[in-house]
């Protein structure tokens, strides 16, 4: 155990975290991702008892967003044609605002099959419990300044 990390961290998920160089990315995937086969070529961490806002402010306490990208931050865009709400993203973005000057700004969005794209180059995926749709986050890190 250590003094100042939040406990949702595992050891495992650390080391990953630390791992990680500049512009990396990670995907924090709801429950509904296809994790295992998306990260064939990435290391999966399963967190599924755990929410992915919970995981998301955890994260976001010791891994720098990318600055020399507009949108560091990326959501899944829904589907045309389906009729989800996404309240979710709200918490995110009210996290995100918490450790990224650019609060709202830092967060785009990612049409689905691109983002499915995107995963799978991803350095990491963390699988949670999520129940939310299109509840998927995907991170891109940045330099460690202090």
């Amino acid at each position: 155990m250590l003094k100042g990390i939040p406990k949702i961290l595992s050891p495992e998920l650390l080391k990953v975290l630390a791992e990680m160089g500049h512009s990396d990315r990670l995907v924090i995937s709801d429950g509904n991702f296809p994790a295992e086969s998306m990260g064939k070529n990435a290391i999966v961490i399963r967190c599924d008892g755990h929410g992915v806002p919970e995981l998301l402010e955890a994260i976001l306490q010791v891994f720098p967003l990318d600055t020399y990208v507009e949108h560091p931050m990326n959501l899944m865009e829904v589907m045309p044609g389906d009729d989800v709400e996404t309240p979710i993203w709200d918490t995110y973005k009210e996290i995100v605002r918490k450790y990224d000057e650019r609060g709202d700004a830092a967060v785009g969005t990612i049409e689905r099959f691109k983002f499915y794209d995107e995963a799978r180059t991803a350095y990491a995926i963390i699988a949670t419990g999520e129940s939310a749709l299109y509840a998927n986050v995907m991170l891109q890190k940045g330099v460690v300044t202090d």
